[in-house]
Order: C-alpha cells, then sequence, then structure tokens
C-alpha cells in the first residue's frame, strides 16, 4: 500500500505479530535503479521477514531490483500485477500486466535467475469488465511454468477505467470461489487471498482451504487485528496490551529521533491502536494534533494517556519508566 507501509508501519506492525509476513510499499523498478536506494530499501532487523514488492515490467530492470532486494536483506520479492492506479498504468505495470502473462512470466524468470530468495506474484482476477476465470486460470498458468509457485489474488478485477482505485476496493464484488478454483486446479502451487478481509473469523475459514491470507486496509485501521495471528497460527496466547505496544513506540520513536526521524512519521502508523475502545478519538487526536509536534514524544505519549484515562474516567496516568 503505496504511502502506508513504510518501514516505521512495518516496525509498528512486528510489535503486533511476530508470525506476520510483511511487505513493503510497492518501489518502481525506476526509484530503485535510478534514484535514492537506501530511502526505498532501509528496513529494521526487527521487521523479519518481510517482503519487497517491487513495480516494473522490464524483466532485465526487474532483474537489477530483486537482485538489490536480496542483498539488502529482504525475504522475498514480490511483483505486483494488482494495483489499478493510473499513475501505475502510465508505468505499464501493476494490473494492467494481466494482459500480458507472457511478460510477467519472463520478468518472473529473470528475478529468479538472480536471487534465491522465494519470488512471488500478487495480482487479480481479472482486468476490466471482463469476467473469465479461464483468463485468470492461463494468467496463473503462464506465470508457473516460469518457475513462480506462490500467488496472492486480490479475489477480485481491476476496473482501470471508468472507476476510481478507491471505488475499485469495492466494485466489483469479490469472488473468493475463483481463488479456490485456482488452487484446486494447480494443486502443486500455494495461493493466498486478499480482498474484503476484515475478522478472525474469515481468516480461520480461509486458511482452511488456502496457504495463507493477506490483510491490507483492515490491518492498518485496526491494527489490533494483528495481535492475534500468532494464536491462530499456533502460538501461545498472547499477554500484550495495546499499552504495550504504545509504549514501544514510544521507545521507537525516541530512537528515531535521534537519527534526525521526528516521531510523527511513525505515530501517524498507529492511530488505529485504540480502534473500538472507549476514547479512542480523543487519544487519536492528541497524537495527530499538529500543534503538539514541537514536543518531546514522551509528553505527547503522556497527553494521550491522559486523553484516553479521561474519557474512561480514569485516574490520569502516569508516565511510564521507559518513557523516561
Amino acid at each position: 500500500m503505496m504511502d502506508w507501509t513504510d518501514r516505521h508501519c512495518r516496525y509498528f506492525h512486528r510489535l503486533l505479530s511476530s508470525r506476520a509476513l510483511l511487505y513493503t510499499e510497492m518501489v518502481t523498478t525506476g526509484a530503485l535503479i535510478h534514484g535514492d536506494q537506501a530511502r526505498h530499501l532501509d528496513f529494521n532487523a526487527e521487521e523479519h521477514p518481510v517482503a519487497l514488492q517491487l513495480g516494473g515490467s522490464e524483466p532485465a530492470d526487474l532483474a537489477k531490483a530483486a537482485r538489490l532486494g536480496e542483498q539488502w536483506g529482504y525475504d522475498e520479492i514480490n511483483l505486483n500485477c494488482g494495483c489499478p492506479s493510473e499513475r501505475v498504468q502510465r508505468g505499464a505495470f501493476g494490473a494492467c500486466l494481466m494482459a500480458e502473462p507472457q511478460l510477467v512470466a519472463d520478468g518472473v524468470k529473470a528475478m529468479m535467475d538472480v536471487v534465491s530468495v522465494p519470488v512471488t506474484v500478487k495480482h487479480r482476477i481479472g482486468i476490466d469488465r471482463v469476467e473469465s476465470y479461464d483468463f485468470v486460470r492461463d494468467f496463473v498458468g503462464t506465470v508457473a511454468e516460469a518457475g513462480c509457485s506462490a500467488f496472492i489474488v486480490h479475489a477480485r478485477n481491476a476496473w482501470l477505467q471508468g472507476i476510481s482505485p478507491k471505488e475499485n476496493r469495492e466494485l466489483p464484488p469479490l469472488k473468493p470461489d475463483w481463488v479456490l478454483r485456482l488452487k484446486a486446479d494447480f494443486p502443486a502451487l500455494q495461493f493466498s487471498i486478499n480482498g474484503g478481509i476484515t475478522s478472525m473469523a474469515q481468516i480461520h475459514q480461509h486458511l482452511q482451504q488456502l496457504n495463507g491470507v493477506m490483510v491490507g486496509r483492515e490491518a492498518y485501521h485496526n491494527p489490533w487485528l494483528l495481535s492475534e495471528w500468532d494464536e491462530a497460527l499456533g502460538d501461545a496466547p498472547s499477554s500484550l496490551t495495546r499499552d504495550d505496544v504504545e509504549a514501544q513506540m514510544v521507545v521507537y520513536m525516541q530512537t528515531q529521533a535521534k537519527l534526525g526521524v521526528p516521531w510523527f512519521a511513525a505515530s501517524r502508523h498507529m492511530l488505529g491502536l485504540q480502534h473500538g475502545q472507549a476514547g479512542a478519538r480523543k487519544w487519536r487526536q492528541v497524537w495527530s494534533d499538529h500543534r503538539l509536534k514541537h514536543l518531546p514524544v514522551a509528553e505527547v505519549a503522556l497527553l494521550a494517556k491522559q486523553a484516553l484515562a479521561e474519557y474512561a474516567g480514569a485516574a490520569k496516568p502516569e508516565l511510564l519508566s521507559q518513557l523516561d
């Protein structure tokens, strides 16, 4: 999710789940080859396992970018064939690549030839108004012949014209049964499902039939959902609390501040932490108040806790020792 899942967001999400595979924002091959590589590729060691998601269509450029990703330490290279935005279309990659499965296959092979980490593909079930299971089946078959064995399927068509990318998150309707058909037709391949997943009940259901589940916007807006994932994958129940996560993020932001990174560059990603809790709106307002940006992050954290406690009618909390 471009402009969302940066390294600060991923660090935050890792605090909530040690088992989740985290993905970067989509990074274009041109940005990596000709731009500031460190800005696009640097990440915190705590983020592992973490995948680099690439946007591009030229096999040679994809190979160069994939090699950079492996050298930087990423655990997986993922090719985005699902983004419908006009900006991506102008670059001739994203969802429009589904119309050229052989080009995608060539790109996948070029990447696999130069890296030892897994190369995966994220895609839609189709493009524009053509609703054809044969289309996505043939796309997967062609790309699989190039060596790709893992696919992440956003289970709705990408409409490249006529609606906005935002509208394309709801239209057309999802077809999760098509992902199950792909799994049945290609039992040796791994399929993860994406799109419209908002609850643990859905996640449990999908994991009974597929190899994985990708959650995007719900994980961002309601991040506490991630705190249940490790247990769902077999770990012992977690004793983690929202206060624990907030305290760890404040320590992280203090560390980043010493490197010249303003605390609000990271805090913006945790605004959903208190989602559904009494006083969440007041707490969120403190963390997002631009008038407080000049304050040390520990002071902002105290104000946020006070706002939460006051709403709940509790006593004002003391500043946590680890925030000193």
